[in-house]
């Protein structure tokens, strides 16, 4: 681990960061977003492709549900769509980002600053929403296509690592689901993965059972 993070370090002080979020498919998520208004008191799953996929409303019958996940999204794109999300003052927000993160490079300290400037932005601006960290998913390195994912289960494990110390930190609630998706190697269990990064539609309905169980729904 430590030759692991060595080299991270290393090259995130040479490398130049991508921290552009903004592509056509994010411009036209926001684009129904603002027609798809969030309900106050919602319950909002923010995240990246890995929430978009969820039919959450579904999965949660009765409950006022938003879903503002964005295929491909960053921290910083998060952030940038963050003023929207509090304005409806949502009861609990479950957020799920970072593997994008990760599989542009980023250090841990831009992802955990970004995380930062996430947690003080939703106290100053809806103090009374839950705001719920879950852990970024492990990949599956076998069913992975793009190279860039491979061997990025190390980066996952540390990054959930400092989350969790994080959420101490600010009193927040740290969602750990690595025992519902991992295997025994650590990697994304093969019955819940699409395609090694992505899960299936299966997996969603355990997820939500998952949180209901431990009383976060």
């Amino acid at each position: 681990m430590f030759c692991f993070l060595s080299s991270w370090n290393a090259f995130a002080q040479t490398a130049q960061l991508d921290s552009n979020y903004v592509n056509p498919h994010y411009e036209l998520r926001q684009k129904e977003f603002r027609t798809q208004a969030i309900s106050r008191n919602a319950v909002v799953f923010l995240g990246n492709s890995i929430t978009a996929r969820g039919n959450w409303a579904q999965l949660l019958p009765g409950v006022p549900v938003a879903n503002r996940g964005i295929g491909g999204d960053i921290t910083h794109g998060v952030l940038a769509r963050l003023d929207s999300i509090l304005a409806a003052k949502p009861s609990k927000i479950f957020l799920l980002i970072g593997i994008n993160d990760l599989s542009r490079r980023f250090p841990e300290a831009v992802i955990l600053q970004n995380y930062e400037r996430l947690v003080r932005r939703v106290k100053q601006q809806s103090p009374k929403t839950r705001l719920y960290v879950q852990s970024v998913l492990p990949l599956r390195d076998e069913m992975l296509k793009p190279d860039y994912l491979k061997g990025l289960n190390p980066a996952v494990t540390s990054l959930n690592t400092q989350l969790q110390t994080f959420t101490k930190k600010h009193k927040l609630t740290y969602i750990n689901l690595h025992p519902v998706f991992a295997d025994a190697n650590g990697q994304l269990k093969k019955e819940y993965s699409l395609d090694g990064i992505h899960v299936t539609d299966g997996a969603y309905p355990v997820w939500v059972q998952y949180l209901k169980e431990k009383k976060y729904l």
